[in-house]
C-alpha cells in the first residue's frame, strides 16, 4: 500500500467514524465501504458495516455515547 493510498484510507475510514458517532449509519456504511475498496481486508471497516446494519435495525437509545455495546457472543 502506498503512502498515498494510506493517507486516503485513513481519510475515509475518521469519516465513517464521524458518520457512525453522528448516528448516519447510512452514510456511515458508505465510507467504510469506499475503504474496502482502497484495503479490501480491512477489518475494522468490515466490523463497523457490521455494527451500523445491526443499529439500522434496531436504532440505540436517545442517550447513545457511540459505545457498541454486544449482547451475544
Amino acid at each position: 500500500m502506498s503512502k498515498k493510498e494510506l493517507l486516503e484510507l485513513v481519510e475515509v475510514y475518521t469519516k465513517g467514524l464521524e458518520l457512525y458517532r453522528s448516528r448516519k449509519f447510512d452514510q456511515a456504511i458508505k465510507q467504510f465501504q469506499k475503504a474496502l475498496k482502497i484495503k479490501p481486508e480491512d477489518g475494522p471497516s468490515k466490523l463497523y458495516i457490521q455494527r451500523c446494519e445491526l443499529l439500522l435495525k434496531k436504532p440505540p437509545a436517545a442517550d447513545w455515547d457511540g459505545v457498541f455495546t454486544m449482547t451475544t457472543k
